[in-house]
């Protein structure tokens, strides 16, 4: 570009790189990814190496981050914190290294450490004792955070062995992502606006006024070298280091002395895939100088050393265009939205979806459609909308609103009281069809021998099986056409089918997969007898049969509210599947005791182990309540119903009590 068109775009640059540098380091939000931050400074730094007479003192390229808050008192630094360049290959890393080596020849050896994605602090201690902290602010002069400081518990306030007068110490405050993860929850529970990311947690958590919420936030310090020291005299930065944690200050064990260029771009590579092995977020590595002298000898820049640079991470946030919100509705009915969204390269691939989880989320979070969003993609996580960018906002966005019907079959969309999810209730989904047909044959439903997934599979691909009816109207002529199909495996499956015609009501309602009735089907099917009744049945009376409360009778007359679930039962009837059960008679030593089983029995399924109770008189439900005698606990039990039990003192039997019990 020519003098004029660079001018003009420098000034461009500028003014967004401040703004941009304003919302990320005084307001705590950010509009733009650090990639595309990035972007901005490296587009306005090849600029100005074209035209050095547009360089200018104030540029974003000649000082280091923002000016610091009014809200906290300024701190000078007795020793500036400078800020590091960036590269993001192995080229530029080797460029960097050829720098290094015209200026000072072969150096000493490197150190390698992870590069935290936090807040930078300087730490400042005299004869000893933490007398005051302070964020680095335009690394001159930054915000005294002291109080704050002193609520993170791996700052020693007083430093331990023999210490230098007065040391400044330069660090990193961080947030665990799972303590992150718990933040963002307890402020969502209180309908308080969260956080983007850890880095954004640890800004705000550390410029609070009351530092009784900063200590809440359980904040952690990794300290990665020394500014200004009093009375001693460093050989080297990893000496430093070493002195540093003789003093009671944490540093990184991960971080590591290497003897050259090669091996410290080996631990990059390393970190780009292990990043997520640490329980914190990192977004590259530093490489540095170790000798002292050196460091000397090599200087700085007019914002950083020359002895050290970062090698960042390929991005996982990025902005994009959120244009659209579609749903999905996977194999067990769940009604997922998700974003269809400009196509972006972040985490490594172009992404071009996210997920959105559910509603709540959706509003927790005020996406709307046409949002300027940041997208998230850590490792192999499926892609996420992190939040939108508020300023982009043009008052043409929409809100999203769940559809009442199944976009798939056309079936009502429900969500039930007390659940995030929505669920269609469709019978017949060609979104869950599979799944459903293959639930519907199993041992636990109707029991269809020789009709398994990848036949299941097959058969819809062809056009046979669009609902679960369709079972019993396969044609054995087309299927002994099959490859793989001879005669005597196509007339087993055709026995199959025709014997399922006879299983229980209890199969039949197990078989279904109504949502939440799952093995209390049997005892359903004990109390109400007939498929006619349940075609009928109301809440109330359902809530009338032990057992059974409001999700789960609000669950089954839902299913059978819907028209087209009404039309797959008539189409199984008019096939000959019509079950009719008698109230069973109980008789036996258990008669009268109520058991629920939770968990998985090693010897009995969980249709055994409810028959072997019944035939002893003894009767089964699904959740545990005063009325239950007995709680069989098997491998992995459900914690809500194990604790139930416990806090009502039930009586609990391990697998060989219960078997004891009903020999």
């Amino acid at each position: 570009m020519n003098k004029t068109q660079a001018t003009k775009r420098v000034a461009q640059l500028r003014e967004a790189i401040d703004h941009h540098s304003y919302r990320y380091h005084v307001l705590d939000d950010p509009e733009v990814a650090d990639a595309e931050y990035d972007a901005l400074v490296g587009q306005l730094i090849e600029i100005e190496a074209a035209h050095p007479d547009l360089v200018t003192p104030d540029s974003p390229t000649q000082r280091v981050g923002a000016p610091p808050s009014d809200l906290f008192a300024p701190v000078r630094h007795r020793s500036p914190m400078m800020s590091l360049d960036n590269c993001f290959s192995l080229d530029e890393l080797q460029a960097w290294g050829g720098r290094v080596e015209r200026g000072i020849g072969q150096a000493d050896g490197f150190m390698a450490e992870l590069k935290m994605d936090g807040v930078a602090v300087n730490l400042i201690y005299e004869d000893g004792v933490f007398v005051k902290g302070a964020t680095r602010g335009d690394g001159r002069t930054g915000e005294d955070i002291t109080g704050n400081l002193k609520t993170v518990r791996a700052v020693p306030l007083k430093l331990r062995g023999k210490h230098p007068k007065i040391l400044e110490v330069r660090g990193e405050v961080y947030m665990r992502t799972d303590d992150f993860e718990k933040l963002n929850v307890a402020l969502g529970e209180q309908d308080l606006k969260t956080f983007a990311n850890p880095r954004n947690g640890t800004a705000g958590s550390l410029r609070q006024k009351d530092p009784k919420v900063t200590a809440s936030r359980n904040l952690s310090l990794i300290c990665h070298g020394v500014g200004y020291v009093e009375g001693i005299r460093f050989k080297s930065h990893s000496e430093a280091l070493e002195a540093t944690r003789e003093w009671g200050l944490r540093t990184n064990p991960e971080n590591k002395r290497l003897d050259d260029l090669g091996q410290v771009y080996d631990f990059c590579r390393y970190w780009e895939e292990h990043r997520h092995d640490v329980p914190y977020e990192i977004d590259g590595v530093v490489a540095k100088v170790d000798s002292i002298a050196q460091q000397d000898e090599l200087g700085w820049t007019a914002k950083a050393p020359r002895w050290a640079i970062a090698y960042k991470f390929p991005p996982e946030e990025r902005t994009t265009l959120l244009k659209n919100i579609h749903v999905h509705v996977g194999r067990t009915g769940v009604a997922t939205p998700w974003a269809q969204l400009e196509p972006v390269f972040v985490g490594g691939v172009t992404v071009s979806t996210a997920t959105l989880h559910n509603e709540d989320e959706l509003a927790r979070k005020d996406v709307r459609i046409g949002d300027t969003v940041i997208v998230r993609r850590a490792g192999d996580v499926i892609p996420e909308i992190v939040g939108p960018v508020t300023a982009k906002r043009t008052g043409k966005e929409r809100k999203f609103r769940m559809p009442k019907s199944c976009p798939s079959c056309g079936s009502d969309i429900v969500r039930r009281e007390g659940e995030a999810a929505a669920y269609c209730v469709g019978v017949d989904c060609p979104s869950q069809r599979v799944e459903r047909l293959f639930h519907f044959a199993s041992r636990g439903g109707m029991d269809i021998e020789g009709l398994g997934y990848k036949t299941i599979m097959d058969f819809v691909d062809r056009g046979w099986l669009r609902d679960l009816a369709d079972i019993y109207y396969l044609d054995p002529a087309k299927i002994i056409e099959l490859e793989s199909w001879g005669e005597v495996s196509v007339d087993n499956l055709m026995s199959s089918i025709e014997k399922s015609k006879q299983r229980s009501l209890g199969n039949l309602l197990a078989a279904l997969g109504i949502r939440h009735v799952g093995g209390f089907a049997f005892q359903l099917a004990d109390e109400v007898g007939s498929l006619d009744r349940l075609l009928t049945i109301t809440e109330e009376e359902l809530l009338a049969i032990e057992g059974v409360g409001p999700v789960i009778a609000r669950s089954i007359t839902e299913f059978f509210a819907q028209g087209r679930n009404r039309e797959v039962i008539q189409k199984l009837r008019d096939a000959g599947v019509d079950p009719k059960e008698a109230p069973k008679k109980r008789e036996g030593p258990l008669l009268g005791k109520t058991f629920v089983i939770t968990g998985t029995l090693e010897a009995y399924s969980r249709d055994e182990a409810q028959k072997a109770i019944e035939a002893l008189g003894g009767k089964v439900t699904s959740s545990v309540s005063k009325k239950t005698d007995y709680v069989v606990v098997g491998e992995n039990p459900g914690a809500s119903k194990y604790d139930k039990a416990v806090a009502l003192k039930i009586e609990l039997l391990d697998e060989q009590a219960f078997e004891n019990l009903v020999s």
